[in-house]
């Protein structure tokens, strides 16, 4: 059973190795140029106030949004979680979480996120107008949302892997647009050539594709330190009509330990988890996420977060409290250039 354990652990980190050194070994320097941006933004509170640094956290079905391998730990037989958050520029985020936990089955998972962007005001060409333009109704608002499903496994008391196939859907919504040319012979146009009467139609501008995520955690033995990995987004290229993009492919390893671990008269009911996230998006410079919690007898916790290399934000604090299998967990991050932002989770284990 252990060489069995060994061997698929060996072909699960030489698959990553392989991933991601063909995925981020190439020197491409081209900044900001994914699509689907809505699927890199957290939504959960409890991994928010961590400054995202989650990808060891486990036991939680928020670890889907992060590192799928975070479910085999989870111990109720079942859990939900629900997280809204009003991003910047007023954009509104909602997600949600539910797992299943079938013993030496493994643990199930389904996860959800919608993004509802408000209200637009459409407008278009108008000559006839002294601004050039005119309001114009009729048109739909922009939406994203992504549905997945995830399973993981313990494959030792040390070893634990997991993946999420997820479906991911942007519509961007409706323009007009030149679809055909009728030219008039015999009818001179202000260049002294036949005229030429443009058509005008309409394009829909939607996209949907179908991503994987795939992540490990790796208890190590000593005290509760633990490391992990995971891949996040990796789909095929995509395109709405001529420019080409990738998905928001993101790579991290992490590491994390309770650090009263050594301090056996307090460790009983004290706790201080740090967790740290070295993350290399596609289209991003790579950064660290440096987490901290502060668990008191698993019903208080104090949080803690800071993420390097932003333009506009850095930390990050919140607080939870759990009790009789209900939780609530609040973030805070505050930004130097747009409104702060506020996360709220509620979350039930039976």
């Amino acid at each position: 059973m252990k060489n069995n354990t060994t061997n698929v652990l060996t072909r699960i980190l030489l698959f990553i190795f392989l991933v991601s050194s063909n995925t981020f070994g190439q020197d491409n320097q081209k900044l900001a140029q994914t699509g689907f941006q809505f699927l890199t933004v957290g939504t959960s509170a409890r991994s928010a106030a961590l400054g995202e640094a989650f990808t060891t956290q486990d036991g939680t079905s928020i670890a889907m949004f992060h590192n799928p391998a975070g479910l085999s730990r989870m111990t109720s037989s079942s859990e939900v979680n629900i997280s809204q958050m009003t991003w910047i520029a007023d954009i509104n985020y909602y997600s949600g979480a539910v797992a299943l936990n079938l013993g030496s089955y493994g643990v199930f998972g389904l996860s959800l996120k919608y993004v509802d962007y408000g209200e637009f005001l459409w407008t278009q060409v108008d000559p006839t107008s002294e601004k050039g333009y005119s309001d114009f109704e009729g048109w739909g608002m922009p939406t994203s949302y992504m549905a997945g499903i995830s399973y993981a496994k313990d494959l030792s008391d040390k070893f634990a892997v997991g993946g999420t196939i997820k479906y991911a859907n942007q519509n961007l919504g409706t323009s007009y647009v030149p679809i055909d040319h009728i030219v008039h012979e015999g009818i001179l146009g202000i260049d002294g050539k036949d005229s030429i009467e443009t058509i005008i139609g309409t394009q829909e501008y939607i996209k949907g594709v179908f991503a994987f995520d795939f992540g490990t955690i790796y208890k190590t033995g000593f005290k509760s330190l633990a490391f992990g990995m995971s891949i996040r987004n990796f789909a095929s290229e995509q395109k709405y009509v001529k420019e080409s993009f990738q998905l928001p492919l993101v790579f991290r390893i992490g590491i994390s330990m309770n650090v009263l671990d050594f301090f056996d008269s307090i460790s009983d009911v004290n706790k201080f988890n740090v967790s740290i996230d070295a993350v290399h998006p596609r289209s991003f410079p790579e950064y660290l996420s440096i987490g901290g919690e502060y668990n008191f007898s698993d019903l208080l916790y104090l949080r803690l977060g800071y993420i390097t290399s932003q333009s506009d934000y850095s930390y990050s604090l919140g607080a939870g409290i759990t009790h009789f299998g209900v939780s609530f967990n609040y973030a805070y991050t505050p930004f130097d250039t747009f409104s702060d932002v506020n996360r709220f989770a509620v979350g039930f284990a039976f």
